[in-house]
């Protein structure tokens, strides 16, 4: 019993804590609640009170930027209307400018045709005395007017003619003395040796056991030498040296190397003498090209394509009535070049001019036409300058003078070959004559290389044996003899020589 009293004791006990805690949560949560009421109330209140601020600022700052736009409006009202003002005063000054113009235009028009009267007037009163003149002295104008041109030139004519004698008398003074002064200092600018050419060249030997080789067995070796090279070998009885003969300079120069590389082998032998034949002349072209590269160097021209510096190249080998044609060129050039800037002409052209002038004799036995002809042909296909070309072109007078600079080289010519020892005549002309027989020979078909031997008695002719039997050899061999007769002057007899080799090669492996 007193269990059940305890339990129930114990339920209404937390029924009551339970009415209790929910009582007390319920006052909590309405206290709360009025509380945050509270709070929205008064941000309501500040954020009416803070909004009402700001339309109050932004009603001010509205009022005083409506007042400033109405000052500026009111200032550009104003400036409008001087504005305005200054263009009427404007228009109004022009109007009156304009009006002045015209009364000015008008007057001029007035004073125009015032002048014009009084031009008629005075045209008039000359027309009228010009015919009251011509009708007292029964002379027109063009008659008197000739009339009194006779008187004049008969009173002075005595003092015009001495006047003019004594000017072209002192400018043929003056010219005269000017022209033999440039030349003068032009020559004593330049001195240089003059040693003329011959044609022949001596081989120095060690010892004359080698003649024999070099002649070979029945003449086998230097009859190969003298097909290979073109030359003619003279092997005498004088002691410790063998003479290579031909009226070719290049020749000579490729035999003389090719024999003494002979020597210095040993080995003395035909195809031993066709191998360093061949050697001679790439040596001989190197040459060549220094050379022509050494005369453009010092004569300062370096536009030059390179084939025409390989060409001048080869001048150093020719050479015209005795005087080596590459030295004379260069001379030349020299000389141009100082007569040139004496007169004031283009000294560059003056140069390049005179050094090509005979670039022509470098392929006269291989090219028709002389060797000025040649030279133009050669300058052109190469691109030289047109002024290089007219400069060098008339140095023989085959063609005008067109530029002052082509005298000049004209003139250079003349100085450089007409020094004392330069040049022999007989020479040249003995040269000509092997020239003209080589270019004649060469002319027949089939020929294949010609070469004139023993002072031009003697001409050797290898033909090509496919083109040419023998038969035909000797018909051709009669031609060339006939042709010689009938084109050519020499004195006593020229030989015919036609020689065609068959050659048969095999190897054996």
């Amino acid at each position: 019993m007193s269990t059940l009293i305890v339990i129930l004791i114990g339920v209404f006990v937390l029924l009551l804590g339970v009415g209790i805690g929910y009582y007390l949560r319920l006052v909590v949560a309405l206290g709360k609640r009025k509380s945050i009421e509270i709070d929205i109330k008064q941000m309501m209140v500040g954020a009416k009170e803070e909004a009402q601020k700001i339309v109050d600022e932004a009603n001010n700052k509205a009022e005083k930027r409506l007042e400033e736009l109405k000052e500026e409006e009111k200032k550009k009202e104003l400036e409008l209307k001087e504005t305005e003002k200054r263009l009427i005063k404007k228009d109004e000054f022009l109007d009156a400018r304009q009006i002045e113009i015209n009364k000015e235009a008008e007057g001029i028009k007035l004073k125009v045709e015032e002048v014009k009267k009084v031009q008629e007037r005075v045209l008039n009163v000359e027309n009228e005395k010009r015919t009251e003149l011509e009708r007292v002295s029964k002379l027109s104008e063009d008659e008197a007017k000739g009339e009194l041109m006779k008187d004049i030139e008969k009173k002075y004519e005595e003092d015009l003619l001495i006047r003019i004698q004594k000017l072209e008398n002192n400018n043929e003074e003056k010219l005269d003395k000017r022209a033999k002064d440039i030349l003068a200092t032009s020559i004593q600018r330049l001195a240089s040796s003059t040693a003329s050419e011959i044609m022949t060249t001596m081989v120095n030997i060690p010892n004359n056991e080698i003649k024999g080789k070099i002649i070979g067995k029945e003449g086998r070796n230097i009859r190969a030498f003298e097909r290979a090279a073109g030359v003619e070998l003279i092997v005498d009885d004088t002691p410790g040296s063998i003479i290579i003969s031909s009226f070719d300079p290049i020749r000579r120069q490729v035999a003389r190397l090719a024999l003494e590389n002979l020597i210095l082998d040993g080995r003395i032998q035909p195809a031993k003498i066709e191998e360093l034949v061949e050697k001679a002349k790439e040596e001989i072209n190197k040459i060549i090209k220094e050379k022509g590269e050494q005369a453009v160097y010092e004569c300062g021209i370096f536009n030059f394509d390179p084939r025409i510096v390989a060409i001048i190249g080869r001048l150093y080998f020719r050479t015209s009535y005795g005087q080596n044609v590459l030295q004379h060129s260069i001379e030349m050039a020299h000389i141009a070049g100082m007569i040139a800037e004496e007169l004031g002409a283009d000294v560059a052209i003056a140069k390049a001019g005179a050094l090509v002038h005979d670039i022509g004799k470098a392929l006269d036995h291989e090219v028709q036409g002389t060797h000025i002809e040649i030279g133009i042909r050669i300058l052109q296909k190469f691109g030289a300058d047109e002024k290089i070309i007219t400069a060098m072109k008339s140095h023989h007078e085959d063609y005008p003078y067109e530029s002052i600079e082509s005298v000049i080289v004209q003139t250079a010519d003349a100085i450089s070959g007409g020094r004392p020892g330069a040049r022999r005549d007989s020479v040249e002309n003995y040269l000509k004559r092997l020239q003209e027989l080589e270019a004649l020979v060469n002319g027949f078909p089939g020929v294949e290389k010609s070469y004139a031997l023993q002072a031009g008695r003697e001409i050797r002719i290898f033909v090509t044996p496919e083109k040419v039997s023998d038969v035909e050899a000797k018909v051709m061999a009669h031609d060339i003899a006939v042709k010689i007769e009938q084109e050519l002057k020499y004195p006593g007899e020229i030989k015919v020589t036609i020689i065609r080799e068959t050659r048969v090669i095999e190897y054996a492996r």
